[in-house]
């Protein structure tokens, strides 16, 4: 579902990543993780087409983020560490807006989902609500609304629990479960070491731009030598990389 060969993108004499090779098949929950600056925010701009790579390609369900760039942002769904919406518009009416962006508009089963998913995040009683009078928290439960709206196959999201309430983050955890259950691919980057810990199926972890390490939490603790939570996994590995 997600195909990443040899991606690199260099800004003058910086390389922002470098060499990235990932193969994410249907279903999978990946966490992508690294410190700050190591080239997390670059790859997910690269497979949304948000950036153009230095070298290498990335593929989203078979076609090419470049050359097919339309088919391929119709399967995704990209969530972003801070929400844009459009202040003047109500909740219930930013996600028609969304709704009329894909193909198949108006049809009555997308009406059917955006009124659930307004069940399920319990934006309900704000719908008819200016989104200029949300707080952090119900914007960020808007966009993964809006995300969902088109059932996308691909989801690439950072930080997604940037702002919710403890509640709101149980149900964004219930329903991304839910969907990588039912196939879809789930691209997370995250610093919240616990929530990768709890949902990802496999982890990268990358650092100064390369990939240093990849597998289940098992397979991260025994490449890393110690026993013990992913963050202690994640510190031993990304220190030694710094030594």
């Amino acid at each position: 579902m997600i195909k990443i060969e040899d991606l690199t993108k260099s800004y003058g004499d910086l390389t922002a990543l470098d060499s990235l090779s990932l193969d994410i098949p249907e279903g999978e929950f990946f966490a992508f993780l690294g410190p700050n600056g190591a080239g997390k925010t670059t790859t997910i701009k690269l497979l949304t087409g948000l950036l153009r790579p230095t070298r290498g390609t990335a593929y989203i369900c078979g076609h090419n983020i470049e050359r097919e760039y339309i088919k391929a942002k119709s399967l995704i769904s990209y969530i972003p560490d801070f929400p844009f919406l459009y202040d003047k518009l109500t909740g219930r009416e930013f996600l028609d807006f969304v709704v009329q962006l894909y193909p198949g508009h108006g049809a009555p089963e997308q009406a059917a989902l955006r009124d659930e998913l307004l069940h399920q995040f319990g934006l309900e009683a704000q719908q008819h609500h200016l989104i200029e009078n949300y707080s952090h928290g119900m914007r960020q439960k808007v966009v993964f609304a809006a995300a969902l709206l088109h059932k996308p196959r691909v989801m690439i999201i950072d930080e997604p629990m940037v702002g919710l309430d403890p509640y709101s983050a149980r149900i964004v955890k219930d329903i991304l479960k839910t969907r990588a259950k039912e196939g879809v691919t789930i691209f997370l980057s995250t610093h919240t070491l616990d929530v990768a810990e709890e949902l990802a199926d496999r982890i990268g972890i990358v650092d100064k731009g390369k990939l240093i390490a990849m597998g289940t939490v098992a397979e991260l603790s025994e490449s890393a030598g110690i026993k013990g939570k992913l963050e202690d996994v994640f510190l031993r590995l990304t220190q030694e990389d710094i030594e």
